[in-house]
């Protein structure tokens, strides 16, 4: 599978306002999660490992804390994931993952971004079946061997592994997320991970130059400006 999730363009928080963004996506995702996964980070590994991602993005403790609380007290508001797919400049694949309180005006704002780039938005299904959705896991390492291992004696369905530069990459279904990151965290310890998340990973890359490489990466930009987006992943080779 290569480096091939390294595709998808992180938001770099360069400006206030951009920051204020990377802030409010944190935010609304660990509510999110919290709220309907508990909010014990020890119970919900799926928020301990959010959390350390926001952490790593720089994101304050007091954000963190504000979404966390609001979850505990059941109220606020009911966000509901979405997910669009469409064809990018260059004729890319896009897959954009968003969580939102209101899927038409969502829906409206994405399929605005594909038209301001004279791209479209496809019907569900239309590009996902060209990305693995993988559960994804780098640290430091020297045997992937010992890796296998662990992970097949807790019964992941391990996808790929590879061991370059002292870092192990292990992929796995993103169903096995849970059971793989306890099995590498009760095999070696207190891992440091340097990425611990699920993404949609391209089987395939499409190249793109010239002025397919600015729209595409206006497009991006587009897109990572709707506070309703959370994730974009795409196929694109820059």
């Amino acid at each position: 599978m290569g480096r091939a999730f390294q595709n998808r363009k992180e938001s770099m928080a360069k400006t206030s306002d951009q920051k204020a963004k990377v802030y409010s996506k944190y935010g609304r995702e660990i509510y999110v999660c919290a709220k309907s996964g508990g909010i014990d980070p020890n119970g919900n590994l799926a928020l301990r490992s959010l959390i350390e991602r926001a952490k790593k993005d720089q994101v304050p403790t007091h954000v963190i804390d504000k979404a966390i609380d609001k979850a505990k007290g059941g109220g606020g508001e009911d966000f509901d994931t979405a997910r669009y797919e469409g064809f990018g400049p260059g004729n890319t694949m896009v897959i954009v993952d968003c969580l939102s309180d209101n899927p038409n005006r969502t829906f409206g704002d994405v399929r605005t971004c594909f038209n301001k780039v004279k791209c479209k938005i496809g019907s569900q299904g239309s590009v996902s079946h060209m990305f693995d959705h993988s559960a994804i896991f780098v640290f430091s390492g020297d045997d992937e061997e010992a890796v296998l291992e662990a992970l097949m004696m807790a019964d992941v369905d391990v996808t790929d592994i590879e061991l370059e530069d002292g870092k192990v990459t292990v992929f796995a279904p993103n169903t096995d997320y849970n059971k793989a990151k306890t099995a590498l965290t009760e095999a070696f310890g207190d891992i440091e991970f340097d990425v611990d998340e699920i993404q949609f990973v391209p089987q395939n890359t499409t190249p793109i130059e010239g002025e397919d490489v600015e729209q595409f990466e206006r497009f991006l930009d587009l897109l990572n400006d709707l506070d309703d987006v959370q994730r974009v992943y795409h196929n694109a080779e820059l």
